[in-house]
């Protein structure tokens, strides 16, 4: 083709552009609304018949204009492990409840994607629309994410790769989350603020414990890794056997052999979030099972010191009447403390089996509810039996194998010559986790292992003799 040739072309291409946009430039000022409705309508409609692939879009606007749509943000979530590998302009951001940054999609970006050889194919689309408040424009920016794929698959996309992408997205949020350590709280509205306030307030849950470093007995401590795992892993189990998906635990022993950290150690292990139930602050049953439903899933309930937290014991109190000398006593002022515990706490025994046993037991999935006590002898048989706690975990006296645990945490020890007298010391006299750790932990720079372990001889053969007197004045006593 000669230079001449090609230029002609090239002015005849040019001519035709300008042509175009000319008439694409007049077309809306003499054509009528109407009928530029019509054209827009059908031409659509012939283009999609030809096209062969079929778009479904998720906007971020929501029904609520307050809150971004859960499925954008799930779609977003499922994206931003895919968008970093070919997409060219990424955005940066942390996630929701994350320390992590997390990458998506830009605007007008697009990424491939595969499900069981179909190639799918997500874009993220920006509509800027100018509205009118109070006489004055306003733009507001609309994002959504487009999903394009070919129409010989659309039964596999809706019925299976569109629950695919929810449930990865939601998997992905939980992994990429921060975990949380809730508290209740009163749910009255503000005088100022008439929104319903959440039930639940938190912060964020950096508790270091692992059962790695927890000062137990090593077989018990590994049974109870293994119980949590498979819970972790059997939703499928739970809905064959028609359960729902919760585990209860039964946490007793002594103060100070290591409940709590029991828990945290529960809660980094599953990487769970931690609700911590205050049951005297719950006004009633209804109060409590909303409480219960507004946790989420993966998620552990505790309620620490059940004996001390409600009269839910064995030995409950009935109702008596007044005596007639009450009745006459007008002039008395009643105990205010005392009637106001009475009207402002109705919660019960049943109204508690109810939540963690009954039917509002199966308002969410993947949780486990925790009980603790120093007095087991002192619930009410209808609390602990199987089935409402599923395991018992006894928190005891700090055996030896404990202490090691305890010494290679503190001091990095393993073995010494000390560690003889101590494993004799720990067999003949009683002493809770916390008071060898306290003895372990070194006090100041000076502070060497002989030295934590000699004051730690020094604390066992102390509590060895107080038991023996204790036990000698109890002889006496009874003679």
């Amino acid at each position: 083709m000669s230079p001449t040739t090609v230029t002609e072309l090239w002015a005849s291409v040019i001519s035709a552009l300008g042509s175009i946009m000319l008439l694409w430039t007049l077309y809306p000022q003499y054509f009528p609304k109407e009928l530029r409705e019509f054209f827009n309508k059908y031409t659509s409609i012939i283009i999609s018949y030809f096209n062969p692939y079929i778009n479904i879009s998720f906007s971020e606007a929501s029904e609520d204009r307050f809150k971004r749509s859960d499925a954008y943000l799930t779609v977003e979530t499922y994206l931003s492990t895919k968008a970093p590998k070919t997409a060219k302009r990424l955005k940066a951001e942390l996630g929701k409840d994350s320390s992590k940054v997390v990458l998506s999609l830009d605007a007008h970006q697009t990424v491939a994607d595969e499900f069981r050889g179909v190639k799918i194919w997500w874009e993220v689309k920006q509509e800027v629309k100018t509205s009118r408040s109070f006489y004055t424009p306003r733009q507001e920016t609309t994002m959504s994410y487009m999903l394009t794929f070919h129409k010989r698959y659309r039964d596999l996309i809706i019925e299976s790769y569109l629950e695919h992408v929810m449930k990865e997205g939601k998997e992905i949020g939980v992994r990429n989350r921060q975990r949380k350590l809730y508290t209740n709280c009163s749910n009255e509205k503000s005088p100022w603020n008439m929104m319903k306030r959440s039930m639940w307030s938190s912060i964020y849950f950096e508790h270091p414990a692992k059962f790695e470093k927890i000062g137990m007995d090593p077989e018990t401590k590994q049974e109870i890794v293994d119980d949590l795992l498979t819970f972790s892993k059997s939703k499928d189990y739970y809905e064959k056997i028609g359960k729902p998906w919760k585990r209860g635990y039964l946490l007793y022993g002594p103060p100070g052999t290591g409940k709590s950290t029991m828990i945290a150690a529960i809660a980094n292990l599953l990487e769970y979030d931690v609700y911590d139930l205050e049951l005297t602050t719950v006004k009633d049953n209804t109060e409590l099972r909303k409480f219960m439903i507004e946790t989420t899933a993966k998620s552990i309930i505790v309620i620490e010191d059940i004996d001390c937290s409600l009269d839910l014991t064995g030995q409950r109190k009935k109702k008596t009447k007044k005596s007639s000398d009450d009745d006459d006593d007008e002039n008395e002022i009643p105990m205010k403390g005392a009637k106001e515990e009475e009207k402002s706490n109705k919660v019960t025994l049943s109204g508690l089996l109810n939540v963690i046993d009954g039917l509002w037991s199966a308002c969410g999935g993947e949780r486990l509810i925790i009980f603790t006590t120093n007095y087991m002898e002192k619930l009410d048989p209808a609390l602990i039996r199987k089935g409402r706690m599923d395991k018992y975990i006894k928190l005891s006296y700090c055996s030896f194998d404990a202490f090691k645990v305890l010494a290679k945490n503190y001091l990095d020890l393993e073995k010494h010559p000390m560690f003889d007298t101590i494993q004799r010391l720990i067999g003949e006299t009683k002493i809770i986790p916390a008071d060898v750790a306290e003895n372990l932990m070194p006090k100041s720079s000076s502070d060497d292992a002989d030295k934590c372990l000699s004051k730690l001889i020094q604390a066992l053969e102390q509590a060895k003799e107080e038991a023996t007197k204790k036990k000698d004045e109890d002889e006496k006593l009874e003679e």
